[in-house]
């Protein structure tokens, strides 16, 4: 069985077929899906809780996203802490900096940032951690506020350089490969993703985006997990059912559950 550690269920792409998808995920054999909570920004915080409310094998996750990040209010800050509450929330996230699009100021994304992840720390949630070109800045955010918390949580849909990824491992990440493994212009990721230790994997589509090879330019949803897995175990040379079940230990070791 298959875990997609990162899908944006929420999104519209997914409005005139959501069971459909879900669905066609088990069939596949993913058994569970991690779905991410920060929606489009406040207003919909609650999104992958109510997903997971309704579909059985959804967990959720809550946060601010750093394209949001000038959206966030003080009421948003006293509503997350309330929302991690839930049952079926196992993660903080997706939360970080995006210097590539700057959908928000680079310092609001900053304090952002920094403020969710003392948030996080105090309820002892690992953070799912989003980076585009601001690896030293993201770092430098991690050690001043996460360090010393010892939960840990995923550096996602990894594309970033073997520094970043050591430094992630150093302070108890695990990184997450999506669809982009399978890209034939992705050997820097998939040199990355070789050094990675097996115990510090996971895999992810991070739906609706970066469907992988054959379903590349389509819609992506949890069931092509199965595709990252095939190419995460062709460059590991051993076989899927191995990284399904690695991954899959994983991920329920990161988020202290029982079964998956």
């Amino acid at each position: 069985m298959f875990i997609d550690s990162h899908a944006h269920l929420d999104s519209s792409a997914y409005d005139a077929d959501r069971p459909a998808v879900v669905e066609r995920a088990r069939s596949a054999g993913v058994s569970r899906v991690l779905a991410i909570g920060s929606g489009t920004g406040p207003g919909t915080l609650d999104c992958a809780i109510r997903l997971a409310e309704a579909f059985e094998g959804l967990d959720a996750s809550v946060g601010i996203h750093p394209h949001e990040s000038v959206l966030a209010t003080e009421e948003d800050f006293i509503l997350l802490p309330r929302l991690a509450e839930n049952s079926s929330v196992v993660a903080w996230g997706e939360i970080g900096l995006d210097f590539h699009y700057d959908h928000s100021p680079r310092e609001v994304q900053r304090e952002v940032f920094a403020r969710q992840l003392r948030l996080a720390a105090e309820r002892q949630l690992p953070v799912i951690i989003h980076t585009r070109e601001s690896e030293v800045e993201t770092l430098k955010i991690l050690q001043e506020n996460w360090n010393s918390s010892e939960v840990g949580g995923i550096l996602h849909c990894y594309s970033g350089s073997h520094e970043f990824a050591q430094a992630g491992l150093e302070m108890g990440f695990l990184i997450s490969f999506s669809g982009m493994l399978t890209f034939p212009k992705a050997q820097a990721i998939r040199e990355v993703a070789l050094r990675v230790p097996e115990d510090r994997l996971l895999i992810e589509t991070d739906a609706p985006f970066l469907a992988p090879v054959p379903y590349r330019g389509k819609r992506n949803e949890p069931a092509f997990v199965v595709q990252t897995a095939k190419a995460l175990a062709e460059l590991k040379g051993v076989s899927v059912e191995t990284i399904a079940r690695q991954t899959s230990e994983n991920y329920c070791r990161l988020f202290h559950l029982a079964s998956c």
